[in-house]
């Protein structure tokens, strides 16, 4: 069973670098097979000019962070970090370590397609800052008087110079110029590694479609946010609020969009069944939907505001029917003979409720039968 297991995370850290790393990037065709990962404070093998890395001496590298995607754009907030009012190289000392060895000028110009007369311009338009990633570029070495390309992964934390569409140029700690990666076929990882890496944490850093006006940095050491200008080396920093990242997006379009669609559901049963018998929602509060919502308040005041006009007409009628008793007694002596028509007259009674008025009278003459039990 070990055995198996230990295959089995060889074939997905296989699979893992292929995806990765067969990535089209922005140098052109295949490259060899090795990949190299270059950490924060080597050199490497053959490195263009001594160190013009300010880290302080002793400082340790971030912590790879899981970024939000495989691709980043160099202008999005959080590519890139530092330190606010310090650079991360010095590039008057880059300058000075190429003007002293024109050879290696001249090779680091043609590795970025320029003439060594452009070095010192191009240098002093870079702006200075670390990667916040571990990233995957095209490095280039320098061995027997011209620049050799080779595929990297550089660490987290790595002090490189940036160019106006944010993408890496120089690694400062050993002055080489860097392009963007080359697809690699059958990648094959080497070179010393770290605390934290992983295939699937190495991005790749896009060129901004414009030129970045001011770069979002966030100091990894101190969690502080500022704005660096293109060019700056620290002078003109300002400090920010930590903007919005990617990394909640992919959450809450996973986390959010299942329960959005899942809540509707539920909400549209209860929602549908008031409209489906008068109205739409929107009218809930109309005359038009009684229904609904207005139903029984009008039930209510109707039946009050209806008996009203009745119940003022029979109360009235009904004061004057209990002082018809007492004066039926005496008419009620004589009318002994008359019960028996009297029954027909009781039987329309019955019919006859919704008109009180005219049994007034006939209350009268039917009140002898009330009397003779007291006989």
């Amino acid at each position: 069973m070990p055995k198996i297991a230990t295959a089995a995370i060889a074939l997905v850290a296989a699979v893992v670098l292929v995806v990765v790393f067969t990535r089209p990037g922005g140098g052109g065709s295949a490259a060899a097979e090795e990949i190299y990962r270059d950490p924060v404070n080597s050199a490497g093998a053959h490195p263009f000019t001594p160190r013009t890395d300010t880290a302080a001496p002793g400082e340790e590298p971030p912590t790879t962070p899981q970024p939000p995607a495989q691709n980043v754009s160099g202008a999005e907030a959080g590519t890139y970090g530092g330190s606010k009012q310090r650079a991360s190289c010095d590039v008057e000392k880059q300058i000075r370590y190429l003007d002293a060895a024109q050879d290696k000028k001249a090779a680091f110009a043609s590795a970025l397609d320029m003439t060594s007369g452009e070095v010192p311009g191009y240098l002093r338009s870079l702006t200075p800052l670390r990667l916040s990633y571990d990233t995957r570029v095209t490095n280039h070495g320098y061995r027997d008087g011209a620049a050799y390309p080779y595929q990297s992964v550089l660490q987290a934390g790595t002090a490189v110079l940036v160019d106006a569409y944010a993408v890496p140029r120089v690694r400062c700690a050993c002055g080489n110029p860097l392009k963007e990666p080359s697809k690699v076929e059958n990648p094959r990882l080497t070179g010393p590694t770290w605390s934290g890496f992983a295939p699937s944490k190495v991005v790749e850093v896009e060129r901004s479609v414009k030129v970045v006006k001011v770069f979002k940095v966030r100091d990894p050491h101190r969690g502080d946010w500022f704005e660096r200008k293109p060019g700056d080396h620290g002078r003109h920093d300002k400090k920010i609020a930590p903007p919005p990242t990617r990394e909640p997006s992919p959450t809450s379009t996973e986390s959010g969009k299942s329960p959005s669609h899942t809540k509707s559901p539920t909400k549209k049963p209860p929602s549908t069944k008031p409209p489906t018998s008068v109205c739409p929602p929107p009218h809930k509060d109309a005359d038009k939907c009684p229904p609904t919502t207005t139903r029984k308040p009008r039930s209510e005041t109707t039946k009050p505001a209806e008996p009203d006009p009745e119940t003022t007409t029979t109360k009235p009628e009904d004061p004057p029917d209990p002082p018809n008793p007492p004066e039926d007694p005496p008419e009620d002596p004589p009318n002994p003979p008359e019960d028996p028509p009297d029954p027909p007259t009781t039987v329309e009674q019955p019919v006859q409720p919704p008109a009180p008025e005219p049994d007034a009278p006939e209350l009268t003459a039917t009140a002898p039968q009330e009397e003779a039990p007291l006989e």
